[in-house]
């Protein structure tokens, strides 16, 4: 446009330039080397003119011509990227149909013209995956690890890829990496807590539960049932690592909320009976049954290798006088009277835990106590119905 303006500008410069000097043409010599040229200022004007909207078509069929090179080059471009994209797609639903080879070979034909080549290098690396080829794995991680802004998508598809394998050793290296840069990413979080259950690392995982809960990835409920689990875990890491007295120790560190937990209360009483802390398991329990009288804790009575079982009996027998229908005080009642081959008194007292609630071991148990008494047809009577229960 402004070369079009600048020829107006010039022509109209001339015929004025004419009209004011008309008759009166002048005279222009060029001398070069041996040659000489000469002509009036008119044709000197009008040549000049004339070169240069010649020099400006010239330029506009060069740009012309150009840009009709450059808009084929792009078709093709566009061509090959759409190729591509559509290859792509089609390789990703092969990938999520199983057929990991033609995922794999979709994806890569033309993962170059592609214009996110990071997506087709991370669905080859998954498609090699479900194939078990783990190096051709790795390569394709590599290339996608070469594209930008790939880190967290590449990363986290080596340590999903980790965790499928169960190699949580070198999924929590991974995933360790990866939380220092992006503390807040759900995923990793959520791959972590994993992690930690699989690998038996407990205190990072009660560490971890608050911003589980914070990314909404568990629930309250679901925080409490894993906090139960962790330190469950952590008693007998303790227990492994210390011995008895440091159980003890790190159980009276606990927070009061977490030792009236039932469930907590049980793991650390197993844990002492594992320790042949049985005294101090008697004592636990026995207290935590005063202050709940239907406690799950009554099992763990007969399993303890006691020096003298008649307090335990004593405390049994306490507890049924102020509740004839607690089903387990009246089978772990019978199992000691089964050590002490009293076949009637346990017989008594599992039929009767039986008439409140049915359970495969009391059968078992009341089973032998009819066999001691020689009542062979009650006693596979009360097998059937044991297997009947199993069975059911």
């Amino acid at each position: 446009m402004f070369r079009i303006i600048f020829l107006f500008v010039i022509l109209g410069a001339g015929l004025f330039a004419g009209t004011q000097y008309a008759g009166q043409q002048g005279y222009v010599l060029i001398s070069i080397a041996n040659k000489t040229i000469e002509m009036s200022v008119t044709t000197l004007v009008i040549f000049i003119i004339a070169a240069l909207a010649a020099l400006f078509a010239l330029e506009f069929f060069i740009k012309k011509a150009l840009s009709a090179s450059s808009a084929t080059w792009n078709w093709f471009s566009v061509r090959k990227m759409r190729r591509s994209r559509r290859y792509t797609n089609e390789g990703i639903i092969k990938l999520l149909e199983g057929d990991f080879k033609l995922a794999e070979k979709k994806v890569t034909r033309w993962a170059n013209h592609h214009d996110m080549p990071l997506l087709c290098y991370l669905v080859a690396s998954e498609a090699a995956q479900g194939m078990g080829e783990s190096d051709k794995r790795d390569r394709y991680l590599e290339l996608a690890a070469q594209q930008e802004n790939s880190l967290l998508a590449v990363e986290l598809t080596r340590a999903k890829q980790q965790v499928r394998e169960s190699d949580f050793t070198a999924a929590l290296e991974t995933l360790t990496a990866l939380k220092a840069s992006y503390p807040t990413n759900t995923i990793v979080l959520n791959l972590l807590k994993s992690v930690y259950i699989e690998l038996k690392l407990w205190q990072p995982l009660l560490d971890a539960l608050p911003n589980l809960v914070k990314a909404k990835i568990i629930s309250k409920d679901e925080q409490a049932q894993l906090t139960q689990r962790a330190q469950c875990g952590l008693l007998a890491e303790v227990a492994e690592q210390k011995g008895s007295e440091g159980l003890v120790s790190h159980w009276n560190n606990l927070p009061r909320k977490l030792k009236s937990d039932s469930h907590l209360v049980e793991c650390f009483a197993k844990q002492l009976i594992s320790r042949k802390a049985d005294n101090e398991a008697f004592t636990l329990i026995k207290e935590n049954i005063k202050k709940h009288p239907n406690s799950s804790l009554y099992a763990l009575l007969p399993e303890m290798n006691l020096a003298d079982s008649h307090p335990a009996i004593v405390f049994l027998e306490t507890v049924l006088n102020k509740d004839g229908n607690n089903a387990e005080a009246h089978s772990a009642l019978a199992q000691f009277h089964l050590r002490n081959e009293k076949w009637s008194e346990a017989q008594q007292h599992l039929e009767k835990a039986l008439s409140l609630r049915p359970n495969v071991s009391d059968y078992a148990y009341l089973a032998d106590a009819l066999e001691k008494q020689n009542l062979t047809k009650a006693a596979h009577e009360v097998s059937r119905k044991a297997l009947t229960l199993v069975q059911a």
